[in-house]
């Protein structure tokens, strides 16, 4: 059939379905296009809301807890004695250290002490080290995914499945817009300048996509070369006068198409386009950097004045926070260390400790820290057994899903904390009696649960926040249990 006869058919037969009213043709249209309303979460936010914004700082690749967070100084003595069989217990392993002799590879990092209550830091975030009073360490993180594809899914969508919605998706549709002139939720991807630049773990527009949910909720990513965002300068010859006389004409084309066909991607369309207009002058202004003392860059680092640095990235989130961008993520990859973690490691911390304490600091000189939930996080950690050539001063480490430590600070959290332990090994989570456990009541704290935990400080009930899709109620935290973390909240 000719291309243009079946875009003619199918949009009649939308028009009969459309308008019939009652009966089948409603029947149909109901199961084949979703409900843009937000009728089935309720009325939001369902509590008072600590925060306001979100900028969730994901490390791609699993940083090892074991090098920067979770000291063990009995494993010194341990080096290189197999990992005792009932610590493993016969849990799962990656193909790449099956059939390994999974011997103990302590940290060679230093620790030292931090904060009033004595927190212990590597020496390799000696910025992040002096922001400890603000920060909650949660050493007890647990996750389903043992492979980097599904592990970040599961992180930043909550499921391990592709195609659902990402957590900034689903904030920007159950919370809606703090500012009409620039996206409600922007991905900022940092390029990374000393550690590792042959592992890299992929990232995908899934993570910070839409899925089921209406398009304009899906991600902006900042682009750090050319226009910060796609097409956003006119093209040679179009003055923004008459850019704006096509966007009216275009505005009214789409609107009659709309009512014509129903379709609310229609409605998506002329919302985006709109604020694509708007963000010809809010982006640039935003992205501009001159307006910054010299002690505000210098706080941040000598990579703040690379494009597309973490640093930089960083030092956009609080300029985003200021203009209340709802949710900011900034990923940060190469840190999947299999082989040579020592050197690789230094380079990344570089790469992320300076401009990870300047953005608290930050945060806070503006008074923002009160109300904005900063998030730290990999997918997963890095089991305690080496992997590659080991020594003292040169090894890797595998995946490890049991145990792993993110941190959050601001608005709500409860700062110069640890929550959670793990066993002398690192290895399992451990209750107070240093028995392995998974439960939440013993302080493990699963991917969902940290989820369900950013959204509460949203004001946010994690089982009321839904969308009807395949049949049933759909929501970020899955069908399984998830719980708030209670006992990290002021």
């Amino acid at each position: 059939m000719d291309p243009l006869l079946l875009q003619r058919s199918i949009q009649y037969r939308r028009q009969f379905l459309n308008r019939s009213g009652m009966g089948l043709g409603a029947a149909v249209m109901a199961a084949l296009v979703p409900r843009s309303s937000t009728a089935n979460i309720g009325d939001l936010p369902h509590s008072p809301p600590r925060v306001k914004r979100v900028i969730f700082m994901f490390m791609a690749g699993a940083p090892s807890q074991l090098d920067l967070f979770d000291y063990k100084p009995a494993l010194a003595k341990k080096f290189k004695e197999p990992l005792p069989a009932e610590i493993r217990d016969g849990q799962r392993v990656t193909a790449m250290t099956r059939n390994a002799n999974h011997l103990i590879q302590p940290s060679m990092f230093k620790f030292s002490q931090c904060g009033k209550n004595g927190l212990w830091m590597s020496e390799l975030l000696p910025n992040l080290s002096t922001m400890v009073d603000d920060i909650c360490f949660v050493k007890s993180m647990h996750t389903d995914a043992i492979n980097h594809d599904p592990g970040k899914t599961l992180v930043n969508t909550g499921s391990e499945i592709p195609g659902k919605p990402s957590l900034g998706a689903w904030l920007s549709y159950g919370l809606g817009t703090l500012n009409n002139n620039l996206p409600n939720f922007v991905v900022l991807n940092s390029a990374f300048w000393s550690g590792d630049q042959q592992n890299v773990q992929a990232l995908y527009k899934r993570l910070w996509g839409t899925g089921f949910l209406p398009s304009k909720h899906q991600g902006v990513v900042f682009q750090s070369s050319g226009d910060p965002v796609l097409f956003l300068s006119n093209p040679k010859g179009v003055t923004r006068e008459s850019r704006h006389k096509m966007l009216d004409l275009v505005t009214k084309l789409n609107q009659k198409h709309a009512v014509e066909i129903g379709d609310p991607e229609i409605q998506t369309t002329i919302a985006q386009q709109e604020m694509a207009f708007r963000m010809q002058s809010s982006v640039p202004e935003l992205t501009d950097l001159n307006s910054e003392p010299q002690h505000i860059l210098d706080m941040y680092g000598p990579e703040v004045h690379k494009s597309g640095s973490f640093a930089r990235n960083c030092l956009l989130a609080r300029r985003m926070a200021e203009r209340d961008v709802r949710f900011v993520q900034i990923y940060h990859r190469g840190w999947d260390h299999h082989v040579g973690l020592p050197k690789k490691m230094r380079g990344q911390c570089y790469d992320i400790d300076q401009p990870a304490a300047a953005l608290l600091k930050d945060l806070k000189q503006h008074g923002l820290l009160k109300d904005t939930l900063v998030v730290f996080s990999g997918e997963f950690g890095r089991t305690v057994y080496g992997q590659g050539k080991q020594s003292e001063t040169s090894y890797g480490r595998d995946h490890h899903p049991r145990c792993f430590t993110s941190w959050l600070a601001g608005g709500g959290i409860r700062g110069g904390i640890e929550h959670g332990r793990t066993d002398e090994y690192s290895y399992n989570i451990a209750d107070s009696d240093g028995q392995k456990t998974t439960r939440f009541e013993d302080d493990a704290v699963h991917v969902r649960d940290l989820n369900a935990t950013i959204l509460h400080q949203l004001g946010i009930d994690h089982r009321r926040l839904t969308f009807p899709f395949q049949g049933f109620d759909q929501r970020v935290t899955g069908v399984k249990e998830a719980h708030v973390v209670k006992k990290i909240l002021s």
